[in-house]
C-alpha cells in the first residue's frame, strides 16, 4: 500500500504521516528532507541556491544518509528547501529516489508536496492535509518557543504565506490537492483527532 499525502507547512502532514506508518507497518518518507538537505548541502557548499544546474547536481548526488542531518527540522532548512525546490533539475534528479522508495516492501507512506500529483499518482490513498494560515503559524511559533527559541508569531505568518505563494505557484510540480484526494483540514483538529480522520480515509479508500 502506498498512501500520499501533501500539504502546506505546519498543517500536520508530517506527525499524520509517520503515525499513518507506525500504525499500519510502512516505511515513511519525509520528501522535505531531501529538499532540505539539498537546501543545506548548496549553503555549505557557497552555492547559489538560485543557480538551478547547481542545485541539480547536488540532488544527483544526494544519499540517503545526507538526510540524517540533525538541523534539517529546523526553520531555516525550510525556507532553504522551498528555494531549491522551485528548480525543475531538482525535482527530476529525485523523482526516482522517491518513487523507488515508494516500491519498496511492504509499502509506504510519503508525505511532501508533490507525491500525490507527481510523484505517486497511483498511490492507494492520497489525503491533502491543509489548515488556515493563522493555525499553522501558531503551531509553528508554539513549536519554537517550546524550543527555547522566541520568535514573534507575525514573522512566522509572513514566512509561512511567502511560502505558501511559492510553493503553489511554481512551475515545478507545484504545491495542489491531486483531483483523488481526500481533504483533510486540521484547523480545528488536535494531533489525535486529525490522526483518527486520516485512519478513516485510509480505511475508506482502501477498502
Amino acid at each position: 500500500m502506498i498512501i500520499a499525502i501533501d500539504g502546506p507547512a505546519a498543517a500536520g502532514k508530517g506527525t499524520i504521516a509517520l503515525k499513518l506508518a507506525k500504525h499500519y507497518g510502512l516505511n515513511h518518507l519525509d520528501t522535505g528532507l531531501l529538499y532540505r538537505a539539498i537546501g543545506r548541502l548548496m549553503t555549505e557548499q557557497g552555492l547559489d541556491l538560485d543557480n538551478a544546474a547547481e542545485a541539480g547536481a547536488v540532488a544527483r548526488r544526494l544519499t540517503p544518509k545526507d538526510l540524517d542531518h540533525p538541523e534539517l527540522r529546523g526553520r531555516e532548512a525550510g525556507e532553504l528547501a522551498s528555494r531549491v525546490a522551485v528548480h525543475p533539475e531538482v525535482r527530476a534528479a529525485l523523482v526516482e529516489f522517491q518513487r523507488a522508495f515508494a516500491r519498496t516492501a511492504p509499502g509506504a507512506v510519503l508525505d511532501g508536496r508533490d507525491i500525490g500529483t507527481a510523484i505517486c499518482p497511483n498511490a492507494d490513498v492520497k489525503i491533502f492535509v491543509t489548515a488556515s494560515p493563522e493555525v499553522r503559524a501558531r503551531r509553528r511559533t508554539d513549536e519554537l518557543n517550546a524550543k527555547g527559541r522566541n520568535v514573534p508569531y507575525e514573522r512566522i505568518l509572513a514566512e509561512i504565506l511567502e511560502r505558501d505563494e511559492r510553493d503553489s505557484h511554481r512551475s515545478a510540480a507545484p504545491l495542489r490537492q491531486a483531483d483523488d484526494a481526500v481533504r483533510l483540514d486540521t484547523t480545528a483538529l488536535d494531533a489525535e483527532a486529525a490522526f483518527a480522520a486520516a485512519v478513516a480515509i485510509v480505511e475508506a479508500g482502501h477498502d
